[in-house]
């Protein structure tokens, strides 16, 4: 995740910066219980995040081999490609540690038609790229963000068990770390015309609620309307929602409108809702690896996420 404007130097390495229907406003239902613990959920995040993947940086090997891991897991579950194929390749101007420099990036983009409103869609993204090996440490991103990629597929297998009723774009952004390049490629170039996006849902760092038992929510002040939606989600097991980091008030890292890909559709124009963790001793560092997460609580992070995009998808577009 990018959650400032800087680019920003930790343990030696770089850290690159970069139409809805209200649900009355009832309060959330009591809470529910904790979800059992999904092994590929888990799976996912541990072999995004293992040595062999080298930290998934653009252009790497690593990046390559995430990538690879990710297709296979869309066409296990047959999720279709979008109109312009499975992978929107694109080079573009990102930040290194030691300046800008031109990245080869590949974006990975499924589609599950919808059953009500099939020509407006939901975009649901996760960036699947980190920050590589620095000073020859792996920066794993178990959290950041292999977590928000793991939670995207398990929606997915979700949303090709039970379908939605808009159309979703699966999409694994690359390059965010290295200024938002997929997100950006992605809306200059959208395989579905820019009007017909309702909704921008970014998953970035989904596992480590922890820290105060939230999922944030971030978005909500530009979109009202869309609160009460989340609002009358139950909390799963320790995880709530939490709104904020949006507002005039927040600012410098407190301020997540830009902090991530979501930033890109909110520039171009798109609704947009960002769900994600508060920062960890680990963001950022060669220690967020997979050991350090807590299946109870990224699942339970994981479970509410998905009941929020099924509120989000029944309130949009009536």
């Amino acid at each position: 995740m990018t959650r400032s404007t800087l680019c920003l130097f930790v343990a030696g390495a770089a850290l690159i910066v970069s139409g809805c229907a209200a649900v009355p406003a009832t309060g959330p239902t009591a809470p529910s219980a904790v979800a059992p613990v999904s092994s590929q959920l888990l799976e996912d995040v541990r072999i995004l995040s293992a040595d062999d993947m080298q930290g998934r940086d653009t252009g790497s090997e690593g990046g390559e081999r995430a990538r690879a891991y990710i297709v296979s897991r869309l066409e296990a579950m047959g999720v279709q490609p979008a109109p312009f194929g499975r992978l929107q390749r694109f080079e573009a101007l990102g930040r290194t540690r030691e300046g800008v420099k031109t990245f080869s990036g590949v974006n990975i983009v499924g589609l599950i038609p919808g059953t009500r409103v099939a020509d407006r869609y939901i975009v649901v993204t996760a960036h699947y790229d980190h920050v590589g090996v620095n000073d020859g440490q792996i920066f794993h991103g178990a959290d950041d963000n292999a977590s928000g990629v793991a939670t995207m597929l398990e929606l997915a297998a979700r949303l090709k068990a039970q379908p939605p009723e808009h159309s979703v774009l699966i999409v694994a952004l690359d390059g965010e770390e290295r200024g938002l390049l997929g997100a950006r490629e992605f809306v200059k170039a959208p395989p579905v015309p820019l009007s017909s996006l309702s909704l921008n849902l970014n998953f970035d760092m989904t596992a480590r609620a922890e820290t105060d038992g939230h999922l944030w929510v971030t978005g909500t002040y530009q979109h009202p309307n869309l609160r009460p939606v989340l609002q009358a989600v139950a909390p799963n097991g320790a995880v709530s929602f939490a709104f904020g980091k949006d507002t005039p008030q927040d600012t410098g890292e407190n301020n997540w409108v830009d902090a991530s890909d979501h930033g890109a559709f909110h520039e171009a124009g798109v609704p947009f809702l960002y769900m994600g963790v508060d920062y960890h001793p680990d963001y950022h560092r060669p220690s967020d690896t997979f050991d350090r997460i807590t299946p109870s609580i990224f699942t339970s992070a994981t479970e509410i996420a998905i009941a929020g995009f099924r509120a989000l998808d029944r309130a949009l577009d009536r």
